[in-house]
C-alpha cells in the first residue's frame, strides 16, 4: 500500500471490517419506525426490548436496537462516543434513490462529498447521529505523502439525485454494511494510542482538523475520532448510546492475536466465548470476533 502508517506492532488483516452496531434508544417503537421508514432497513429479529435490522433481501443484522425506557437523549453538544455510525450503501444509483426518498418525506439532512464518498447525515428520534453513503473507486481516491485526501465539500445533489435513475427507492438493498464508525473522543493521542498502536489500524488521514482516520487493507476510513465534544462526559448508562460496534476479522486465531496486542498495550481484552471484548478510554466498548462466528457480517 503505497499510503497511510501502518501500526509499530500487530497489524488487523487486509480483509477486517466493520460489523453490527448496537445502539441504546429510549423507545423501541419508535426508533424501529424510524429506522425502517426513513433509514429503509427491514426488522430481521424482535426479541423482547431488542430489534435486529438489517437490508433487504439479506438476514445478516446490520444494526441492532436496546431500548433502556426514558434513556436522555443525545444532547447538541455531543457526549464522548458515538459521533455516527455509517451505513454503506453498495453504488451510487441507490444513494441517489436514498436521496430522493428523503426529499419526497421532506426531511433535512447534512450532505457532504469527502471525495472518497459522498454522504447523507441524519440524527435519529434519540439525536444519535447516521451517515448514509457510498464510495467513490478506489482507483480515484488522491493521495499525497503517504496521506489519503479527504474532505468535506458541497455535495452535488442534482447529480447525485440523476444517478438515481427511473427505479425508486424500496429500501435498503442488499449488499449494505456498516462501512464505517466514528467517535468522539477526550484526546487524539490516547486514541491513537488505543486504535493504532494496540488495536491494529492503519493511521490514514492525520491533517484533518481535530479528526484522525483509521483503517485495515487500505480503506479510507472503519474508524474516525475527533475531539469537537472535548469536555463533554462520556455517554452513560441513563443516555441513549453506543453500545457497542464490531471489528470482524477472518479467522478465530486473528481474534486472540488483536486480543494479545490490546493487552501488551496495557489495555483490559476479554474472552467472551469465540470473540474478545474491550472498551476505548472513554467507555466505548469493541467486541471482535471472526467471520465465522456470530451475526452481522
Amino acid at each position: 500500500m503505497d499510503y497511510g502508517i501502518q501500526p509499530p506492532g500487530y497489524r488487523l488483516p487486509d480483509e477486517t471490517h466493520i460489523g453490527r452496531v448496537t445502539l441504546q434508544v429510549s423507545d423501541l417503537a419508535r426508533s424501529a419506525a424510524y429506522y425502517q421508514t426513513v433509514i429503509g432497513l427491514r426488522v430481521i429479529e424482535h426479541s423482547g426490548a431488542s430489534v435486529r435490522l438489517g437490508a433487504h433481501g439479506d438476514d445478516t443484522p446490520i444494526l441492532e436496537l436496546r431500548e433502556r425506557t426514558g434513556a436522555r437523549a443525545v444532547p447538541r453538544r455531543g457526549l464522548l462516543g458515538l459521533y455516527h455510525f455509517a451505513i454503506l450503501l453498495p453504488d451510487r444509483a441507490s444513494l441517489g434513490r436514498f436521496l430522493l426518498h428523503l426529499g419526497e418525506l421532506g426531511l433535512p439532512a447534512g450532505m457532504s462529498d469527502h471525495l472518497v464518498s459522498e454522504a447523507i447525515y441524519l440524527q435519529d428520534p434519540d439525536n444519535l447521529g447516521i451517515e448514509v453513503y457510498a464510495d467513490r473507486p478506489r482507483e480515484a481516491w488522491q493521495h499525497s505523502d503517504r496521506q489519503l485526501a479527504m474532505a468535506s465539500e458541497a455535495l452535488d445533489t442534482r447529480d447525485l439525485a440523476a444517478a438515481a435513475g427511473s427505479e425508486s427507492w424500496k429500501g435498503v438493498p442488499a449488499g449494505t454494511r456498516i462501512g464505517h464508525v466514528h467517535l468522539h473522543v477526550g484526546d487524539i493521542a490516547q486514541a491513537e494510542a488505543f486504535y493504532h498502536c494496540a488495536v491494529g489500524f492503519d493511521k490514514v488521514v492525520w491533517s484533518y482538523p481535530g479528526a484522525l482516520f483509521l483503517s485495515a487493507g487500505g480503506y479510507h476510513h472503519h474508524l474516525g475520532i475527533n475531539t469537537w465534544a472535548r469536555g463533554a462526559p462520556s455517554a452513560g448508562e441513563d443516555d441513549a448510546r453506543l453500545i457497542e460496534w464490531e471489528i470482524v476479522v477472518p479467522a478465530a486465531s486473528d481474534v486472540t492475536a488483536a486480543a494479545a496486542s490490546m493487552t501488551a498495550g496495557g489495555y483490559v481484552a476479554e474472552r467472551a466465548g469465540a470473540s474478545a471484548v474491550a472498551r476505548d478510554p472513554w467507555g466505548t466498548q469493541l467486541r471482535f470476533r471472526d467471520r465465522g462466528s456470530g451475526t452481522g457480517g
